[in-house]
């Protein structure tokens, strides 16, 4: 059943016959009425007396592709007229929801209900072009869902901390000693801490202690601790002034490193160079390669070197110093790129941001109480905020825009407990998304598990304490040995 576009004459009767013409207009006719459709042909009541007549003359035709008008319905709008006939009645009543109001609008492209049985275009027989309307169900479907998500305000859910730690373990003999580095994490998933003149490994996967040596002079301590990125090696530096380089996994030392005169107290791998920071106020870089292993020496501190820590790159060396100073060095030249002198107090606490490049942070002791961050390229400082309280470490959230940061006390003369916690600042607003208030002593050292998930935290009262902290995005989690390693904490 259709309606013919233009009035056309030509001999019907010769073509059909008569008992066929009377059923089709008389049941056009009526379609037409109950849909409103076509208010020019005569309705239902008015048919038996209206008279219809159809010239019967053979009239040529011009149209050289045939005497019938066979429309193609491809490109038509079925599916609306579809929609209005069968949803007339039914929706009468009902209103609408959002959804169903987008579905509407993405299908006949208007807003309202009551606009579309107005709308003469929409004829289920009437032949149009409708060039803004898409014309495939795909980009029909494409339509709404742009139209839905630009309405949808995808929100993350609020970050929740831990109220306490994972796992909590004694650290008897921990130095209380803000310049000193006595805890690091490898990369084979074993944490390595320094108790008076003893280093202990802790097997993260399986739980086993292991005590790796001991150093026998009396009154000696062990000052420093850093993990290879490489291999199972593990670099000790010593009250007695030497670098001890063993191998963690065969428990067996590999060789000892000089050229200090006072304790080591910082140290920092980049491949093969070990460098170590001492309380001469000297840098050496040690290339384990070689049989003179000293390759070169940094001399431009005036005290103690408490925190040294490559870019990731390996690009750039940053050195914190007691004399309350931070620069930036590069290994092929004797002199620092950069020297900066804003921070008021020691500088031990350095962190390498690992998803923006030439991004430092630093943190400042006692008398300072701020976190510093700074472009190493140009040389200039991005921003800085007042903590109020000592800042011991700084670690980098390698999955958000986010930073840890320890503490101690605020003065030297307030009660320690009131200022021991651990914050997470958002980067680079600097809010507090939370604390960590699992010690009763300030927190001195932080490390990050292999997995970039779990943070361990030592502090002055000789505790480590594991939070599960950093968790990766689903997309980035594998089966590895971190999930072995929060199995065994729980």
């Amino acid at each position: 059943m259709f309606q013919f576009q233009q009035p056309c004459s030509f001999a019907l009767e010769n073509e059909f016959p008569s008992s066929f013409q009377d059923y089709s207009l008389s049941t056009q006719a009526s379609f037409c009425e109950n849909q409103n459709i076509c208010p020019n042909l005569p309705n239902s009541q008015n048919s038996q007396s209206s008279s219809i007549k159809f010239e019967n003359k053979s009239t040529k035709i011009r149209n050289t592709m045939g005497d019938r008008f066979i429309p193609i319905r491809n490109n038509k709008r079925m599916e609306v007229g579809s929609y209005l006939i069968n949803s007339q009645e039914q929706d009468d009543c009902i209103e609408e929801d959002s959804y169903s109001k987008l579905i509407t609008e993405g299908l006949i492209k208007t807003p309202a209900k009551a606009e579309i049985f107005n709308r003469s275009d929409l004829k289920i027989n009437q032949y149009q072009q409708h060039s803004n309307m898409p014309s495939s169900l795909s980009d029909q479907i494409s339509f709404i869902y742009d139209k839905t998500i630009r309405n949808i305000e995808i929100k993350k859910p609020p970050r929740t901390l831990p109220q306490n730690p994972e796992k909590i373990l004694d650290a008897p003999e921990l130095v209380n000693d803000y310049y000193l580095n006595l805890l690091d994490w490898g990369n084979s998933n074993v944490l390595a801490v320094s108790l008076g003149g003893s280093v202990y490994l802790w097997n993260a996967v399986n739980a086993e202690i292991q005590q790796l040596l001991s150093l026998e002079e009396e009154e000696s301590y062990v000052s420093s601790v850093s993990w290879s990125n490489r291999s199972n090696v593990l670099a000790v530096g010593t009250s007695m002034n030497t670098v001890q380089v063993w191998d963690a996994e065969k428990g067996q030392p590999i060789r000892n490193l000089h050229g200090h005169d006072q304790r080591v107290s910082s140290l920092n791998w980049n491949g093969c160079i070990l460098s170590s920071g001492s309380r001469d106020a000297t840098i050496i870089n040690h290339d384990l390669r070689m049989a003179n292993p000293i390759i070169s020496r940094f001399t431009h501190h005036n005290s103690e070197v408490c925190g040294l820590k490559w870019s990731p790159d390996g690009s750039q060396l940053a050195s914190g110093s007691n004399d309350n100073t931070l620069m930036i060095w590069d290994l092929n030249y004797g002199a620092p790129r950069h020297v900066f002198r804003e921070h008021t107090a020691a500088v031990k606490a350095l962190a390498w941001c690992p998803w923006q490049k030439n991004l430092l942070a630093s943190g400042g002791g006692t008398n300072d109480k701020t976190m510093k961050f700074w472009n190493t390229e140009t040389g200039s400082l991005v921003q800085s905020v007042n903590v109020n309280t000592q800042v011991c470490s700084l670690i980098w959230n390698p999955n958000e825009k986010e930073i840890l940061s320890s503490h101690g006390f605020a003065n030297t003369g307030d009660d320690a407990g009131t200022r021991s916690y651990i914050r997470l600042w958002k980067y680079p607003t600097m809010n507090i998304v939370g604390e960590l208030k699992g010690h009763e002593d300030r927190v001195l050292h932080l490390a990050l598990s292999p997995d970039n998930e779990t943070v361990v935290s030592a502090g002055a009262d000789e505790r480590l304490c594991f939070w599960k902290l950093f968790e990766a995005p689903f997309t980035k989690k594998k089966m590895n040995k971190g999930k072995i390693f929060m199995s065994d904490l729980r």
